[in-house]
């Protein structure tokens, strides 16, 4: 059989050799994808009806806390138990990456040669807003391949990291001894959304302290069904990587057994849906003003604060996509 080259590949090879597995044709899938080329949405249409095994797992995390080692070791426990891995590394800072491996990712070649394992670091080439949905389309990529698991990493721990994460089955929030930061953001309620809480070097002086803090901010919400727990880890050494693993798997069987892993699946597909569309809706909006004189116009009032933005608003939707906002009497107050 012939093999497509890179410039080649079509829809029908595409899907086919997704769902066999192919790492060349996971490669370009995930590019189309990355590249938000139109050929990646008949793709991930054709391979959809075959997702929905894989278990993803989201690991968040302040900049170097150790995450890419944890998910090496992490890799290294269950693929000796027959397990196919799929990780997807997001950056959504920094512009310089676009989408090449990161330095501080190295350790994750330790996996490269393995066949089971397909790893592929995403930046944002500069669309940061869509960098949710390549994540999302490159999961169900993965998933359509068989993959038993995908782990999905971000860099850091800010909004744009949770939007992307939170696609995820299980969120796994890595901390380490020192990171004041991170635990200051919990107490605020920025990060109410893992699951599972890693601090990673747990040979640090300030290991049990950092142990007892996050446990005591927990502690304040009583309300959740499941309680995050929290394990020490030293990833280099793999130093309690499998009890880790054993509380990921023991949130996926409180998720599986209440029925909300279903769920949560709905809703983050539903959520995603809506800020796709959203997004999508928000880039044509942009380029309508832009080549619209009329449109730019108002904003010009706007900014010379002649006309309010909510009425502005109004009737850039009214124009562009014919919504009228029924809140309103439609009538200028000038």
């Amino acid at each position: 059989m012939r093999v497509p080259t890179r410039r080649d590949w079509t829809r029908e090879d595409l899907a086919a050799g997704i769902r066999s597995g192919d790492r060349r044709a996971l490669a370009r899938a995930i590019s189309l994808v990355e590249d938000g080329d139109p050929l990646a949405y008949g793709v991930v249409a054709d391979v959809y009806p075959h997702t929905g095994s894989a278990y993803s797992v989201g690991i968040t995390g302040p900049p170097g806390v150790g995450k890419s080692t944890l998910v090496s070791a992490l890799i290294r426990h269950v693929r000796e138990q027959g397990k196919a891995v799929g990780v997807v590394s997001v950056d959504p800072s920094s512009p310089f990456t676009h989408g090449a491996l990161l330095g501080d990712r190295i350790r994750l070649s330790d996996h490269f040669l393995d066949p089971e394992v397909f790893i592929r670091s995403m930046g944002t080439r500069g669309h940061l807003g869509g960098l949710a949905e390549a994540t999302l389309q490159a999961l169900l990529i993965l998933d359509a391949a068989g993959k038993d698991l995908v782990f999905l990493e971000t860099v850091g721990a800010g909004q744009s990291e949770v939007e992307i994460i939170g696609i995820a089955d299980t969120v796994v929030l890595v901390l380490m001894p020192g990171s004041g930061d991170a635990v200051q953001a919990l107490k605020a309620g920025i990060m109410e959304i893992p699951d599972v809480i890693a601090i990673n070097k747990m040979d640090h002086p300030a290991a049990k302290t950092m142990l007892n803090e996050v446990r005591s901010i927990l502690g304040l919400d009583r309300k959740r069904d499941w309680n995050p727990p929290i394990v020490l880890t030293e990833a280099v050494r793999g130093e309690q990587v499998p009890e880790l693993w054993e509380k990921i798997a023991e949130h996926r069987s409180f998720l599986e057994q209440s029925g909300e892993l279903e769920e949560r699946r709905r809703a983050n597909l539903a959520r995603e849906v809506f800020a796709v569309a959203a997004s999508r809706a928000g880039r044509h909006l942009e380029r309508a003003v832009a080549d619209d004189a009329e449109l730019r116009r108002l904003l010009a009032e706007v900014q010379a604060r002649e006309l309010d933005p909510l009425t502005a608003v109004q009737e850039i939707l009214e124009k562009v996509f014919r919504i009228h906002d029924g809140d309103s009497d439609g009538t200028r107050t000038s």
